[in-house]
């Protein structure tokens, strides 16, 4: 059984309302709750059945949008600083982008793009390589292997509440609250 983790310190952060984030912790409660009480359904179905595939299906679905939240609120942090350019993350993007500017335009980018979904810079071990993706909802587009390392959810449910349909302010708020410590252990694991 999984447990919905607490993200209350992320209240009062700058660029998000305490209204918004409430209820972002209230969609993100109701995946670990069907992921609970899907995994338990799927043993309960007769194999083979229409049913038995639907859960299955959809089992993956949101066990993926209850893992990419913890990850957008894993990190996230109230009062954050600039990336530190002397960072081990920091150093990896110029590498793989040219510069941290070069990067921060593609990932934002990817993100203001339209549609839902999320922005994700991953990182694949095997090639050493950073990748800014698009999941378009929770299941399609994931590079299979890769990290994820910034996870920034762009559904409306993230912003509208906040910046109505300006995405780009989001986008821009969401930049400035990254806990860039957490990114780095993240491609340290």
């Amino acid at each position: 059984m999984y447990e919905a983790k607490k993200y209350n310190n992320l209240l009062g952060m700058e660029g998000f309302s305490d209204d918004l984030l409430k209820n972002h912790f209230k969609l993100y409660e109701g995946y670990v709750l069907n992921v609970n009480k899907f995994g338990e359904l799927s043993f309960e179905v007769k194999t083979g059945t229409p049913e038995y595939a639907e859960l299955k299906r959809r089992f993956g679905w949101e066990f993926n949008g209850m893992r990419l939240h913890e990850l957008y609120f894993g990190n996230l942090k109230k009062d954050a600083v600039l990336v530190n350019e002397e960072s081990d993350i920091y150093k990896k993007i110029v590498e793989k982008f040219g510069s941290f500017e070069k990067w921060e335009e593609d990932f934002k980018a990817t993100g203001g793009m339209r549609g839902i979904g999320w922005s994700v810079l991953c990182y694949d071990k095997d090639s050493d390589g950073l990748f800014n993706i698009w999941i378009n909802e929770h299941d399609l587009g994931y590079l299979a292997g890769t990290t994820p390392l910034l996870v920034m959810d762009v559904f409306e449910h993230a912003f509208i509440l906040d910046y109505k349909m300006d995405k780009k302010s989001y986008i821009d708020a969401f930049m400035k609250n990254i806990s860039w410590e957490e990114v780095e252990l993240r491609i340290k694991k």
